[in-house]
């Protein structure tokens, strides 16, 4: 598969932000991300690229240090209770896509939840990745989210 320059993450001026994810299995990581979250494969491997709505991830194994990174060795999450970050995908209508989501095999921490501001749940990708999925509801009538928990 040979990706348009179009459909590339290449920024005609300014930045583009894109998310890198190490993965154990690249052609699972980005069936994941196709087929959850609708997303376009742009490039098969080396790396993937996924386009998601106005997004793209890329995917690749993870890796020693190289010259341009000489003390960071690139791995997948080892532990999965604790992180310190994460995807974040709004959605419009957080029933459909979780139903969606179910249908295509994701498996979520809980059911969307009210939480005030919003409708919120959480799901992981094959390698462990957390990624929230919220859909404003409160929040646009000014009801703000409660703090975080131990704040």
């Amino acid at each position: 598969m040979t990706a348009s320059p179009a459909d590339l993450p290449v920024p005609e001026h300014g930045l583009l932000l894109t998310h890198f994810l190490t993965v154990r299995d690249v052609a699972v990581s980005r069936r994941f991300y196709a087929d959850v979250f609708g997303g376009e494969v742009v490039m098969e491997e080396n790396p993937a690229i996924v386009k998601v709505a106005n997004s793209w991830l890329i995917m690749n194994p993870g890796g020693g240090p190289t010259p341009d990174k000489p003390d960071v060795t690139l791995e997948v999450p080892q532990r999965t209770d604790r992180v310190s970050g994460f995807l974040n995908v709004r959605v419009a209508d957080i029933a459909a896509f979780h139903a969606h989501a179910v249908a295509k095999g994701a498996r979520f921490l809980t059911e969307p939840l009210d939480r005030g501001s919003e409708l919120r749940c959480y799901l992981r990708d094959p390698d462990g990745y957390l990624i929230e999925v919220g859909q404003a509801t409160g929040l646009l009538r000014g009801i703000l989210a409660d703090p975080p928990a131990g704040s």
